[in-house]
């Protein structure tokens, strides 16, 4: 894979604070922007993409939404991403020991899937791939330590004690990101006491493309369709638990997760690193100021068991493209990025909503809850209205409507 071009001068129209796969996707989506219009665009990014893409057992992995797919081959680079996205062509969603159950089928929905299961270092290859040196550059590996406000744009102060000058300063550089607390920027965060463990494993048949969620009186597990008939594993559980199952042994574990799961697809026969991530959900309480956008795990973070985080951030990356495509206004003026978040709020709010709402119904304990899971879930799989309702949310679409074209 050919790098971009390093950044040579200091002052910049658009500069991305974090190369990861929102910043990166941003900066594919401005590209014809910048071609038209003469932007210079800068990412910094403090790890520098690697050489090549390895296939790795251990690889971490997204659960891309159609919707995001849409996206993606407005901007011309799915064709590259499809060749290692697994399918999810059927979803499965049950509650341990109940007969609730509803299943969701892509052909139900006229498409040829639900959605998709990609490896990280893959779409991040791929988006790299796809940007333009030319239009393009990267500070790479670099880090920014602090940034300021001037009367036309952002100075940001690097670790190696260089500067850059932009006029539209967007950070994207995740969950922890200690420039939005530089910056004044609350957050609301309302915590699950929760901790996903991640892992990938494999059983011993075909897993056929089907997606599970599973919930249990310990909390819901997901578990993905991944290349190589392997399964992104996402388990919920209370703190202590969770880091009890990632000291066992891979025996034990692969007993403790073939009980709680079953043997829809056989038995289990490996596992790979187990990671643990405390769970929360976060929103921004800013997302724009003038010449400031707010953007990806920066400005909200959902649970990772509705598989909707890195979707609602690409659509919002989507959204700020159109709002600065529409503008004639001055880059990084208010009114525009306003426009922005107004587009955008339904979105958040029923996406963010959504996510909360199915985490807090499945994780709460008691027989009457559970009775009225059950209810719920028997109903989705008997009312086809709901039904459609609730793939539309799995895909990506439950705003109503399909993402809008690029001009």
């Amino acid at each position: 894979m050919s790098r971009p071009a390093q950044a040579g001068s200091g002052r910049f129209d658009v500069a991305i604070i974090g190369g990861g796969l929102v910043g990166a996707s941003l900066a594919l989506a401005l590209q014809p922007l910048a071609r038209e219009r003469g932007w210079s665009i800068v990412l910094v990014e403090p790890f520098a993409p690697g050489g090549g893409y390895q296939p790795s057992y251990d690889a971490r992995s997204s659960a891309l939404a159609y919707g995001t797919r849409m996206i993606y081959e407005q901007l011309g680079v799915w064709s590259a991403v499809a060749q290692r996205a697994e399918p999810i062509r059927h979803i499965h969603v049950s509650d341990r020991g109940r007969l609730g159950a509803t299943r969701l089928d892509a052909t139900e929905q006229g498409l040829p899937a639900l959605g998709y299961v990609v490896e990280n270092a893959w779409l991040g290859q791929c988006l790299w791939a796809a940007l333009d040196p030319e239009l393009v550059s990267w500070r790479c590996p670099a880090e920014v330590v602090a940034m300021a406000a001037e009367p036309e744009g952002y100075r940001l102060e690097l670790a190696d004690d260089t500067q850059l000058r932009c006029t539209l300063a967007v950070l994207a550089d995740g969950g922890r990101s200690g420039l939005r607390d530089q910056l004044g920027i609350e957050v609301q965060v309302r915590t699950y006491e929760q901790t996903a463990l991640i892992a990938n494993v494999s059983f011993d048949q075909p897993h056929g493309g089907q997606a599970f969620e599973r919930f249990t009186d310990d909390g819901p597990l997901a578990l993905l369709p991944l290349m190589d008939n392997r399964c992104a594993l996402v388990w919920t559980r209370k703190p202590a638990d969770a880091q009890r199952l990632q000291s066992l042994s891979e025996k034990e574990f692969l007993g403790q997760l073939q009980q709680a799961f079953g043997y829809r697809l056989g038995r289990l026969v490996q596992v790979g690193a187990r990671s643990l991530y405390p769970l929360a959900l976060a929103q921004a309480q800013e997302q724009i100021r003038r010449h400031l956008v707010v953007l990806g795990n920066a400005a909200h973070s959902l649970h990772p068991i509705a598989g909707q985080g890195f979707n609602l951030s690409l659509r919002d990356v989507h959204a700020l493209t159109l709002a600065l495509q529409g503008s004639v206004a001055p880059l990084g003026d208010l009114a525009t990025l306003q426009a922005y978040v107004t587009a955008q709020a339904r979105d958040q709010r029923l996406t963010l909503g959504f996510s909360d709402q199915v985490t807090r119904l499945f994780s709460q304990p008691g027989r009457l809850i559970a009775q009225g899971r059950n209810a719920g879930l028997l109903g989705l799989d008997l009312l086809p209205p709901a039904r459609q309702w609730f793939a539309r949310q799995a895909m990506g679409l439950g705003t109503g409507r399909a993402p809008e074209v690029f001009e």
